[in-house]
């Protein structure tokens, strides 16, 4: 068996987790991370500290658009490519850093695995889906309403191009809504459980109606552990649960996990925000075996119970 593999953004929040799977699963891993100031240096440190020594895994601090990647892939069979700039909210005023951390380094990287012929697993968004008819499948057109979800359009074809053109085995997957430990700082729920802890209003955009497929980081980390270890060459999978609730429901249920009656404000609509998000995952069912295990409520138990212990900020 192949078994060394490259995690770009190993120190973030779901590459973190899969290093920590593909490790738990016999993998040399090496992982590779610039550690952007998106946010704390100190909270990706903590994401690593549980692999960082493992006698398994190789640490390289850089950046993808100027590091030796062909040197770096040596000996690779499969990279997990999640390193981005991630945030739909700020992509409209930091569209530079999108265009370089997310376009650039996704080029120089398949360039990289072309040349030595090593399969790439592509982290995309069920945000390349926009507005679109429920629930979205992966026929569904792509309508971008961001520029961060128009780089992760750009990104899958960017891979459809390499395979096209240069044989390159490319699997792309289109996340929904990740949530759990480690969630970065300004994700929603990391938001919303702060404030509700702290007795602060929580500010919901919109009527709080609009409905979102939350994903368990650890569904997610399986969706990417069996398209990496597939045969598959070359395809595109939504990875989610089927499922969605609105953000009101979601804020309810927080407060009864909590055990707080949560403190609701509501404010104008955030620009490039999507009304509803549900995956049609019948495809990753069949072709990668993928089933979610994590439902809601035992997702926020478990993130509220971490949260509690690591009292993030």
């Amino acid at each position: 068996m192949d078994n060394k593999v490259l995690v770009t953004g190993c120190a973030g929040f779901i590459g973190s987790h899969l290093t920590e799977k593909l490790l738990s699963e016999g993998f040399k891993v090496v992982g590779i991370d610039a550690f952007t100031p998106y946010y704390s240096r100190a909270i990706k440190e903590r994401n690593m500290s549980s692999f960082i020594d493992n006698d398994n895994f190789e640490f390289y601090e850089a950046n993808l658009i100027n590091y030796n990647l062909k040197q770096l892939l040596h000996g690779i069979s499969t990279v997990y490519h999640l390193a981005a700039q991630p945030g739909v909210r700020y992509s409209w005023e930091g569209f530079k850093e999108y265009v370089n951390n997310n376009i650039l380094a996704t080029q120089r990287l398949l360039e990289a695995c072309r040349e030595n012929d090593t399969k790439i697993v592509f982290a995309s968004s069920s945000s390349v889906y926009g507005n679109a008819k429920l629930p979205e499948n992966e026929k569904t057109p792509l309508n971008p309403k961001s520029p961060y979800a128009l780089t992760k359009e750009f990104d899958e074809k960017l891979c459809t191009l390499y395979h096209e053109t240069y044989g390159l085995n490319a699997i792309m997957l289109r996340f929904f809504t990740v949530y759990g430990p480690r969630q970065r700082p300004d994700m929603a729920i990391n938001i919303f459980t702060h404030k509700l802890l702290s007795g602060e209003p929580i500010e919901i955009y919109g009527d709080g109606r609009q409905k979102r497929d939350f994903t368990y980081v650890s569904d997610i980390v399986e969706g990417n552990f069996l398209a990496g270890t597939s045969k598959i060459k070359f395809d595109t999978f939504n990875i989610g649960t089927g499922n969605s609730i609105t953000i009101n429901k979601l804020i309810k249920l927080l407060g009864d996990v909590a055990g707080v009656d949560p403190l609701v404000v509501h404010v104008g609509k955030a620009a490039g925000d999507v009304r509803d998000t549900r995956a049609s995952i019948a495809k990753a069912k069949k072709k990668l075996g993928y089933s979610p295990k994590v439902k809601i409520k035992d997702g926020i138990k478990k993130y509220i119970e971490w949260y509690k212990k690591y009292n993030l900020k």
